[in-house]
């Protein structure tokens, strides 16, 4: 997933000019340029620089790009990477790459493109609402692509006109939207004038209804019903005008036809009353679809959207957007941290709970990495900024949240493809019902006419359609605020319907955080064996390696001279030192030098089965020594595992190229029921296999890099530690943003609650329809128990959903 970097503009005084030499740590993070205005006279391009190493950079690429010919304004951004030029004519542009890369830089034109803004849609209801939008919208000439989400209220337009010319056409089809700034929530504020309409239809009604009853004239009472209609459906036939403009056939189309065939064949009460109900059941969804709406928006207030900023030894309030990376931003006590950095100054604990629903604060000191959205709770920090805005933690979490809410899941898509069949085939036998029975059936033309009005009711799948997105949402949203990232509806179906999760030993269920725990020198002395063990490991990022590395640094042997270093896959390294090749590894790997171990066996025998892993040092003719490894098993871990047997989870496996002994301690530690032990990298894919070929749904859980190959072989990819690494939350299917297993219980207990929840609201919606449409032919359904049925089956079914925001965890 690629995150779009937009040009900061920063007003800072001009530095000394550029030497050779690499420019300080505060030199490096200053911007020497003017800031362009947006209004500026002339041609306007942006171009992405390649080769800046320091902020002195950009004053020697603006110098010569100002002595350009034509050009009236440039401005370099270090932090960026970009150069924002104003020219007299777009011919000068051309002349540009020449000129920069004779100073050893290259430049990359930016690709112009049209307006693209986000704005939130108030008043949609339904998808089918959200389908209105877009296809009238497509219809002017100045959009050149829109998408509209129901699930987020969202809508994503290229449009080349102003923002109140889309803020006017939206309007048109009865809908209001509102522009979204950036890293604000744009949450629309809520008009109350559908609200006073509804209410007021709502008196006129029963005005209408108390005159009918105490002598008032039928023609008043009439006219008291229309002013009722005309005011409660003023906004529904607006908008089922774009409907049908824009070929869609939405609820609001279906009722505005039922209520203007109501009133044609003079039921004024009937109309009304289903105008009324059909309102107030819309605001009623409204707020309640707002508020799993809100479970997203939520969290992009979490990060203040303005910082202090230390410029020597004063303090500057900034906005959030014009900080770059490497300034250094001070958090008293008690605030939130605005942007993602590194700590250089100060202690504290940190609640991290909004990113990773950690519910214990975590110890910062210097040199640790700290978040957006999280609070300071005690110590005042500096921080260094690491990342701009858009490129925060809190930030792509909010990306990859909507982009999940957008994502279709199956039964939402098998959903939907049933509503476009349905519904124009319930209007269809509506129109058959009012046209040919009359000709052939007994009976008045009146009676058939009304049964097809309440057939047009009927049509509405609105409950149907929304039974599966606003369950997604909301789960989406629990999910999030508890500190797991699931990208999409797809994902979170599979998720509830999992039966055996597969775990990467090392880093996932123990710390991975190795130590040497024994050192037996066999054919050499201790220091030896650590020096050359020190040499064969030093360039090694396994673990074990580290560890190995680690503890010969702190008793001081240090690495020898080597050369030819070479990595033999699954069994070790080797190298040449001091003319002779060494090998470290294990067992496997001696074997296959033909080296006899049988006078260690015994000893190695005993190490594995006490749970450690063995690295043997040697050459081909003779073994030097034996180093014992061992890890711990995360606490955390041991309580994932007996969470995840507690909620139904048949399999709990563990995978891992450790010795048999090894696995077999850890296996009893932690709780699972079965493990694949010296597993080569490849093997984790067959083993994954072999669970899917037993009949098992897999989830496989790794860091999200060197598991890559089995979490896509799974049919569900768990990445743990997201909020220390992209490349974690760039490549599984669901994200745990902490470094530990104790959301995944949660996880699943809320994917299959999901599942329960859409299930139960399809069945009721189907039920529900179903009997509507048997109760009109027997004359036992009236227009306002139709309208009663749709809406109220649709709120109940949003209700349902809501559910899913208050499972805990």
């Amino acid at each position: 997933m690629k995150f779009k970097k937009s040009l900061n503009l920063v007003n800072v005084a001009p530095s000394a000019p550029p030497t050779d030499t690499c420019c300080t740590s505060e030199d490096r993070h200053s911007d020497n340029s003017e800031t362009i205005p947006d209004d500026a006279v002339g041609h306007k391009t942006e171009f992405i620089v390649f080769g800046m190493d320091c902020s002195a950079c950009t004053n020697t690429i603006e110098k010569a790009v100002r002595q350009t010919e034509g050009i009236s304004q440039v401005q370099v951004n270090y932090s960026t990477g970009k150069m924002k030029v104003v020219a007299l004519e777009e011919a000068v542009f051309e002349k540009l790459p020449a000129t920069v890369e004779r100073l050893g830089y290259t430049l990359e034109k930016v690709q112009q493109k049209g307006n693209v803004r986000t704005y939130s849609i108030e008043g949609m209801d339904c998808s089918s609402c959200a389908l209105t939008i877009e296809n009238h919208l497509k219809s002017q000439s100045a959009v050149k692509h829109v998408s509209v989400n129901f699930s987020s209220g969202k809508m994503t337009i290229e449009h080349d006109n102003t923002v109140e010319d889309i803020i006017k056409e939206v309007s048109k089809a009865g809908y209001k939207a509102s522009l979204v700034s950036r890293n604000r929530s744009g949450e629309v504020k809520k008009g109350k004038s559908g609200i006073n309409r509804v209410v007021l239809s709502g008196v006129l009604l029963l005005i209408g209804f108390i005159g009918s009853y105490t002598g008032v004239s039928e023609f008043l009472v009439n006219v008291i019903y229309a002013a009722a209609i005309v005011l409660g459906g003023y906004k529904p036939a607006k908008s089922a005008f774009y409907a049908v403009k824009s070929r869609s056939l939405d609820m609001n189309v279906l009722m505005t036809a039922a209520v203007l065939g109501a009133a044609a064949i003079g039921e004024w009460f009937e109309g009304a009353t289903v105008v009324w109900l059909f309102a107030l059941g819309n605001i009623l969804q409204e707020m309640s679809i707002e508020k799993t709406r809100n479970s997203i928006r939520s969290l992009i207030d979490l990060a203040p959207p303005e910082a202090f900023v230390k410029s020597g030894q004063q303090l500057i309030r900034k906005p959030v957007e014009e900080i770059s990376v490497g300034e250094v931003i001070v958090v008293k006590p008690g605030d939130k941290i605005p942007l993602d950095g590194e700590v250089i100054s100060g202690e504290s604990s940190v609640n991290q709970a909004p990113i990773t629903g950690e519910s214990i604060p975590v110890d910062k000191h210097l040199g640790d990495s700290v978040y957006a959205g999280t609070i300071n709770e005690h110590g005042s920090l500096d921080i260094r900024v690491t990342k701009l805005v858009e490129d925060t933690t809190i930030s792509k979490i909010i990306h990859l949240v909507e982009e999940a809410q957008e994502q279709k899941a199956p039964t939402e898509a098998f959903v939907d493809k049933f509503a476009r069949v349905y519904t124009p085939i319930v209007f269809i036998l509506a129109l058959s019902v009012m046209l040919f029975p009359p000709l052939f059936i007994p009976g008045t033309w009146g009676d058939w006419f009304y049964k097809g009005l309440e057939l047009l009711v009927v049509a509405c799948p609105c409950a149907l359609v929304i039974s599966t997105p606003v369950a997604i949402v909301s789960a989406i949203g629990n999910a999030a605020k508890n500190g797991v990232l699931i990208k999409g509806g797809a994902f979170l179906e599979i998720a509830g319907r999992i039966t055996a999760i597969a775990f990467d030993k090392t880093g996932t269920l123990t710390e991975g955080k190795p130590s040497v725990s024994q050192v037996i020198a066999t054919g050499t002395t201790e220091g030896e064996l650590l020096s050359i063990a020190h040499t064969l490991e030093e360039y090694s990022t396994h673990p074990i390696a580290k560890a190995v590395v680690g503890y010969a640094k702190a008793k001081d042997f240090n690495a020898l001279q080597g050369e030819k270093f070479r990595n033999i896959v699954g069994k070790g390294v080797g190298a040449v030192i001091g003319g002779q090749e060494y090998f470290a590894g294990n067992l496997k790997l001696f074997q296959a030098l033909n080296y006899p171990v049988r006078e260690l066996e015994s000893q190695i025998d005993h190490l594995q089965q006490e749970g450690h892993t063995i690295v043997i040092v040697g050459t081909q003719d003779k073994i030097l020594g034996v180093i014992a490894v061992a890890d711990s098993v995360r606490e955390t871990s041991v309580k994932a595992v007996r969470d995840l047997h507690r909620v139904g989870i048949s399999q709990v496996v563990m995978l891992t190229g450790d010795n048999e002994g090894t696995a077999k301690k850890v296996a009893a530690q932690t709780g699972v029921n079965r493990y694949f032990a010296e597993l080569l990298p490849e093997n984790k894919v067959n083993s994954i296999k072999q669970l899917q070929d037993e009949g098992y749904l897999v989830a496989m859980v790794g860091d999200g890099i060197n598991d890559a190959p089995a979490l896509a072989t799974a049919n569900l990819g768990v990445a743990m530690g997201g909020a220390g690494t992209d490349t974690a939350m760039e490549t599984a299917d669901i994200v745990l943003m902490a470094d530990n297993l104790e959301k995944l219980p949660h996880t699943i207990k809320l994917s299959r609650a999901a599942i329960r929840v859409i299930k139960q609201n399809i069945w009721f919606s189907l039920i529900i329809k179903a009997t509507a449409l048997i109760l009109i032919f027997p004359e036992l359904l009236t227009l306002w128990i139709a309208v009663i049925s749709d809406t109220g089956a649709a709120l109940i079914v949003i209700l349902n959903s809501m559910r899913l925001l208050r499972i805990k965890n």
